[in-house]
């Protein structure tokens, strides 16, 4: 499934400048992107060994936990948004050797960043019942729901300040230390939930309240490794005291003009997740909870598109500032090649080991009788799924973030609730019909991002 022809784009590129040689172009794509997939797939491991460990209690638990997932990430899109506009222009600025105003990015980010997380956290606590009622709670799954979500939420500011961080560390090519700090933190949750899930070793036994208090601690952690990342005067991105600690007009617009695209993006997708996770939650706590098993391995296919659109970002945003909008779609390319290369691994694992996988979440005989139909959708989604976040990662390090917008508003917020509640309840397909909505959703995005970036004009952008 070759999407996009590098031997040709390597061809046209000798006549515009420098001739690269492919393999160096491989591996400075593998440098950067590796940190990046390893910290992204380190990420959906953690959320599904979460899961993982909160199915011990039974199924009400991984439900009640994946009611909170759609709402939790309603509450990050503003900050999702500004960390995409912080790692596509500080790489921008590494292309143009501007260190300076990578950095006084980076600290107005921040700034922003603790107000926004300030009024976030406290709506969200606030308002935590009535939010995961709106989200489709049962009686049975409501309060550990709740729980779960008002500690979350509370925690947040670890969580943001340490997503800011890293952005702009992702963007100047330094992604190693994202990865060290999210592997970490991923450690540490883990531990916490084996100690307060259950409770062992002599701490008390929390449930599904455990495993929010243990993911809480595990951002603490990553946010004092992220803080002390900047502290490096060698580094592209360093802060020294209290350096560019007010904000500019110059640079608040630099960081509005594609974070605003995005948060739009954002909201679009959220609210379609989060009408889509109603539709199914409405299908009973057995059949959400087995949506939700399916949604965990998503999220592990899925990082692996993240990782490669981190790499993207990166590499597509130095080549522009660089004035080599050739070479920006050579590793746009290479990276969609490696897209290609990880989606076949993984439809082959949720072929061949779909049912064993299950097992892990649970025994449910009910869940384990869906997960034949979900594996089998897992294995075609996964080509469509990391395609398009790859092909979106490249129009995002140039700036086009509007487009990307766009094809959110029409795959996510509408085409995805609309066939799933088509194929859900007047087709009455159930869970089956849930998953084709979704598949709908993820081929209009691969093939609406795929024809943008081969028309080229997402390096014509400036920022």
């Amino acid at each position: 499934m070759q999407l996009f022809r590098v031997d040709r784009l390597l061809r046209n590129t000798q006549i515009l400048g420098d001739v690269p040689d492919y393999h160096s172009l491989l591996i400075s794509t593998i440098h950067i992107a590796w940190p990046s997939i390893l910290e992204s797939f380190l990420i959906a491991l953690v959320a599904m060994v979460d899961t993982i460990m909160v199915g011990t209690i039974g199924s009400q638990a991984i439900a009640s936990v994946g009611l909170t997932t759609q709402p939790k990430f309603i509450g990050l899109a503003v900050f999702i948004s500004l960390n995409v506009a912080i790692s596509a222009i500080v790489a921008r600025r590494r292309g143009e050797g501007d260190r300076a105003d990578a950095n006084r990015v980076l600290m107005q980010a921040l700034l922003l960043t603790l107000l926004l997380t300030a009024v976030v956290s406290t709506i969200s606590i606030l308002f935590a019942n009535q939010i995961i009622r709106f989200a489709g709670s049962h009686p049975e799954t409501h309060a550990d729901a709740v729980a779960y979500f008002r500690i979350i939420m509370g925690g947040l500011i670890c969580n943001t300040i340490s997503m800011v961080i890293n952005a702009a560390q992702r963007g100047s090519g330094n992604t190693k230390i994202a990865m060290r700090t999210n592997l970490v933190s991923n450690s540490v949750n883990v531990v916490f939930n084996y100690l307060l899930i259950g409770g062992k070793l002599g701490f008390p036994r929390l449930g599904v309240t455990g495993a929010a208090i243990a993911t809480v601690i595990g951002s603490a952690c990553a946010c004092g490794m992220s803080i002390r990342s900047l502290l490096h005067p060698d580094h592209f991105i360093f802060l020294h005291g209290v350096q560019h600690a007010r904000f500019e007009r110059k640079t608040l617009s630099a960081i509005f003009k594609i974070g605003s695209s995005t948060l739009a993006e954002q909201i679009f997708m959220r609210v379609g997740f989060l009408t889509y996770s109603i539709l199914v939650a409405k299908l009973g706590t057995i059949a959400f909870a087995t949506h939700q098993i399916g949604v965990n391995l998503l999220t592990l296919s899925f990082s692996f598109g993240d990782g490669l659109s981190v790499a993207a970002i990166a590499m597509v945003g130095r080549s522009l500032g660089e004035q080599r909008p050739d070479m920006a779609r050579l590793y746009g390319g290479i990276c969609q090649r490696f897209a290609t290369l990880f989606s076949a691994g993984l439809a082959v694992i949720f072929l061949s080991l779909g049912r064993q996988i299950f097992m892990l979440f649970s025994r449910d005989p009910q869940i384990l009788q869906y997960s034949r139909t979900i594996t089998l959708f897992l294995s075609i989604i996964t080509f469509l799924q990391i395609s398009a976040v790859v092909f979106a990662g490249c129009l995002r390090g140039a700036g086009d973030t509007v487009y990307a917008a766009i094809v959110s508003l029409i795959s996510v917020t509408f085409l995805r609730p609309i066939f799933g509640w088509l194929f859900c309840y007047p087709l009455g397909l159930g869970l089956t019909g849930a998953w084709l909505g979704l598949t709908a959703d993820q081929a209009t995005r691969f093939t609406l991002t795929w024809l943008r970036f081969r028309s080229g004009r997402w390096t014509r952008y400036k920022i």
